[in-house]
């Protein structure tokens, strides 16, 4: 009896050893060893020879490229929880199965929103900065010293009350915060009661009304600019803001107005607009101690990544045995 052939996978980017062991292990996985990101011209070369592509969040997989892939490229596996980074509605016209891997990021992402909520006010960064960078500024203990902003009894609006957004909630309400949420739709009755949460249809009436705004919404279409400078403005300049989404649902160029005019009090930023590249003027804003910058890692733990491979693994042998992938991502939901 012949063994049934391997599929090929393309892996864009280096993974966790225990995740490219397991993909050698189960499929002909060409891997990204030195984690050099692809080209698009490589890319273009991968999905005319690969059965399956496994990209990450900073590969761009457009149109123009799935129409390149030859009729071997039957599944892109990606290893991201969102999508926006393909354009699924045109893998669908070619026939080509979209999958991510939800789920296994929330509690990690959650973890990371609150720790910058917490760094913001209390100027977590700057303290450690004084004592690494300018010791001589430090002359002990003074009840005037470095003083923050207290997080319990202040008020929190949370935009996008889905898995990470309630994660975030419940850590909040932990911390004596008063929880206030703007989403698409209302959560359930049960889950308002147990966070003691208040509802705003009116994203508007909510930012004037908090002291901080977690963004936890999905990047889409709709959300691009969610906080706009007229938005932005409705903020109290004794305000923070934290964004651990994705960095276009904010106007950068707007908060940075915001930031710099103390319009709002501060900024907790781990995404960006124009991602790897940082805008200088944040930079100047974050040794200005006015903002917190972190390199997208709200969910960078070893355990969440290794959950993100086995999705992917776990969704390639469903497709290729022939049955639905249970993280199938469907056209117009991307």
């Amino acid at each position: 009896m012949t063994a049934k052939k391997k599929p090929k996978v393309y892996i864009t980017r280096k993974l966790p050893d225990v995740v490219e062991t397991r993909m050698r292990e189960l499929f002909d996985a060409e891997l990204n060893i030195d984690d050099t990101p692809r080209t698009q011209p490589e890319l273009v070369a991968a999905v005319k020879r690969a059965d399956v592509l496994v990209p990450t969040l900073t590969d761009r997989i457009d149109a123009a490229l799935i129409e390149q892939a030859g009729p071997q490229l039957k599944l892109i596996a990606s290893f991201s929880n969102g999508v926006d980074h393909i354009d699924v509605d045109a893998a669908a016209r070619q026939g080509i199965t979209v999958t991510n891997t939800p789920n296994v990021l929330t509690e990690d992402t959650a973890d990371m929103t609150l720790a910058l909520i917490l760094a913001v006010p209390r100027r977590l960064t700057e303290g450690s900065r004084i004592l690494t960078d300018r010791k001589e500024e430090w002359a002990g203990w003074s009840p005037t010293w470095m003083l923050g902003r207290r997080i319990s009894g202040k008020r929190i609006g949370i935009v996008g009350m889905g898995r990470i957004g309630t994660a975030v909630a419940r850590r909040a309400k932990a911390f004596g915060l008063s929880i206030h949420y703007h989403n698409r739709h209302r959560v359930s009755t049960e889950t308002e009661e147990k966070l003691e949460a208040t509802y705003w249809d009116s994203l508007d009436q909510m930012l004037a009304r908090v002291d901080i705004v977690s963004v936890n919404c999905p990047s889409t279409p709709a959300t691009y600019h969610l906080l706009s400078a007229r938005r932005l403005a409705l903020m109290q300049p004794t305000s923070y803001i934290v964004n651990t989404a994705r960095g276009g649902i904010v106007d950068e160029v707007a908060l940075i107005k915001c930031l710099r005019e103390c319009k709002i009090a501060g900024a907790g930023l781990d995404v960006f607009e124009n991602e790897p590249a940082i805008n200088p003027k944040l930079i100047k804003l974050a040794s200005e101690g006015k903002v917190v910058l972190l390199p997208h890692m709200s969910s960078a733990t070893l355990e969440g990544r290794i959950d993100m491979g086995d999705k992917v693994v776990i969704n390639i042998r469903t497709f290729f045995d022939g049955h639905r992938p249970p993280d199938r991502v469907l056209p117009g939901r991307g």
